[in-house]
């Protein structure tokens, strides 16, 4: 199919260019439909750069930004999410989600790749793909020059302006029992300790340099760090080092040793987690974007917010150990056993001496971990799913939230909540059970920590720590929104349920050792889905769709293995996708749909 020409006016990192899909004729074209709170999203900006300079001469990538929240589309937001994870190349804002649906996408991550003559050649789902995509670039290249009808150079990307600063885009921040502050400087890889008045640098940790290097101070490096915990001083003193830092983009957990100023790698592999061991030597178990760290003495250990597969993991510094505390990895909210539980990016901790507080940013949710008879459970106080949020106070039940990323637990035991997207400080009170507005005017603000009595936020796109002071809540009444992509019409009763892969060129499905693909379906409600829902190994499946509700989320996730095709010692690959498809249930709906994980494009845009 002809690719769709791209619509809209806000172009970012082109020097104020327009571009069109014809000027780029002869060239090979990626389309990354993605939004900036996405945690898969951000995955794939990694695994894009690679590629970006693998084919500089030939291949161009373009971001089309599609969000998900109505903080995502502003102009400031796009503009600080593209300096803040670095983005090198154009970027479009698609605020409307027009090119989305020009593009029939239905999933955050999608990568569109468009040959030389203009055509839609290959589509992908989903994260992971990187190894696939340098082979289908790879064979249009060869292709296409055999045909004559590629050209290289001529990059259109034109880099932003940047400012200098002490911080850029920190995330979260720890009060020291020096009385110091530990922040994580996340846009400049680097972990800076303040003094007591949160502007002054004493030093840093990390040389500024994107890596995983171990070793001084001065010599060590980050990627994108944001969570810190401070160890209790019995185990600090075993462990041999006092702090534990989520090292979000390089997929580790580092120790720094705040005496010494040694950097040492405590956990993870580097390599991003995608399927396999959950639980044992935490130097040999890989981990996903760790997002933020706390310490819970009922645990145990350094609970780990991973963001990346949705779930809680539990880090014992004296064994050396990592486990999984809580999730199953699929996207959505629910609550009960810790095991059991599903969570949604998980973004921001607080421990107080029986509960866990956390947020989850994708279902603008506060939530609390119990612990109890040597065991978790997981209750919700504020938020509904996955696509409602808003900024309303009043009681929780009916309170709203956008995409909060961190928290702290005030002196009174009410819990405050950065609420980043709607750049607020909220107030929740588990006495009464209701929300509170206590500070608004913030630019993202990501962490909050109680510091000499003062509720200190670290405003991230301000880059600095801000004092709030404490004043009675007030109360907003602001209206629900929810999230904009358009529903699949469904049919109510039998439905079949399609998930394309087609592995890439060179590659073919792993059935060595059985099954090479699995498909769990659930839906919210769990009512919906009256036949079909659970676990299996084939990606069709007929399922039944209950009479008497009128719209709700087919939860989907898929994976397949698959490997190099004809070789002594093959290369295997583990590609996994989640879905929310939002579906509207009508008579006249249609009795099947259809989801790429990645394949051959077919049909219309």
């Amino acid at each position: 199919m002809r690719a769709p020409e791209l619509v809209g006016a806000q172009w970012l990192n082109t020097g104020g260019e327009t571009l069109r899909l014809a000027q780029l004729r002869g060239r090979i074209v990626l389309l990354d439909f993605w939004t900036s709170g996405c945690i898969n999203c951000l995955h794939v900006l990694d695994e894009l750069r690679p590629l970006e300079r693998e084919f500089a001469d030939v291949l161009v990538t373009i971001g089309v930004h599609s969000p998900k929240f109505l903080h995502e589309g502003e102009r400031a937001a796009i503009e600080a999410a593209v300096r803040r994870y670095e983005v090198h190349h154009p970027v479009l804002n698609d605020p409307d989600l027009t090119n989305w649906q020009h593009y029939a996408v239905k999933a955050w991550p999608t990568l569109v790749v468009i040959d030389p003559e203009g055509y839609v050649a290959h589509v992908a789902a989903g994260e992971g793909h990187g190894e696939a995509l340098r082979r289908v670039i790879g064979e249009l290249v060869a292709t296409h020059t055999e045909k004559g009808t590629l050209r290289s150079g001529g990059s259109p990307y034109v880099a932003a302006e940047e400012t200098e600063g002490d911080l850029r885009f920190p995330s979260k921040a720890v009060a020291l029992p020096s009385g110091t502050l530990l922040v994580a400087d996340t846009g400049q890889h680097a972990v800076v300790e303040l003094a007591a008045d949160g502007e002054t640098v004493l030093r840093r940790f990390g040389s500024g340099l994107r890596g995983a290097e171990d070793g001084p101070a001065e010599r060590a490096s980050f990627a994108e760090p944001s969570g810190i915990a401070v160890l209790p001083q019995a185990v600090a003193e075993r462990a041999g080092y006092q702090v534990v830092v989520a090292d979000t983009a390089g997929h580790l957990l580092r120790g720094i040793d705040l005496d010494t100023g040694q950097v040492r790698t405590v956990a993870g592999t580097g390599r991003q987690w995608r399927d396999g061991p959950v639980r044992g030597a935490a130097r040999e178990v890989d981990l996903t974007s760790p997002w933020d760290v706390a310490w819970w003495e009922p645990a145990g250990g350094v609970v780990v917010a991973m963001a990346g597969n949705h779930t809680l993991g539990l880090f014992d510094p004296l064994r050396g150990e990592v486990s999984r505390l809580a999730g199953t990895t699929v996207e959505g909210l629910r609550d009960g056993p810790a095991a059991a539980a599903f969570f949604a990016q998980t973004s921001g901790l607080a421990a107080t001496a029986g509960d866990l507080w956390l947020v989850d940013a994708e279902t603008s949710a506060l939530r609390r971990l119990r612990w109890a008879d040597g065991g978790c459970t997981v209750h919700t106080a504020v938020g509904t799913d996955l696509f409602s949020f808003g900024h309303r106070d009043g009681p929780a039940e009916a309170a709203l939230l956008q995409h909060p990323l961190g928290l702290a637990v005030l002196p009174d035991g009410s819990i405050a909540v950065a609420d980043t997207y709607n750049g607020a400080v909220r107030g929740y009170d588990p006495a009464t059970g209701t929300v509170s507005t206590l500070a608004s005017g913030l630019a993202e603000p990501s962490g909050l920590l109680v510091h000499a009595g003062e509720l200190l936020v670290v405003e991230s796109s301000g880059h600095r720590l801000r004092r709030v002071p404490r004043e009675a809540g007030a109360s907003v009444t602001g209206e629900a929104h929810a999230v904009r992509r358009p529903p699949t019409t469904l049919a109510p009763g039998e439905v079949e349920l399609e998930v394309v892969f087609q592995p890439p060129p060179g590659e073919k499905l792993d059935d060595r050792y059985g099954p090479s693909t699995r498909l769990e379906l659930s839906a919210s409600p769990p009512e919906l889905l009256a036949e079909g829902a659970g676990t299996g190994t084939a990606l069709t499946r007929r399922i039944r769709l209950a009479e008497g509700y009128p719209e709700g989320v087919l939860q989907v996730v898929a994976q397949a293995a698959s490997c190099d095709d004809e070789a002594e010692h093959p290369a295997c690959r583990m590609t996994r996708q989640d879905w929310g498809v939002p579906v509207r249930l009508d008579p006249s709906g249609e009795r099947g749909f259809r989801l790429v994980m990645a394949g051959q494009a077919t049909g219309e845009g």
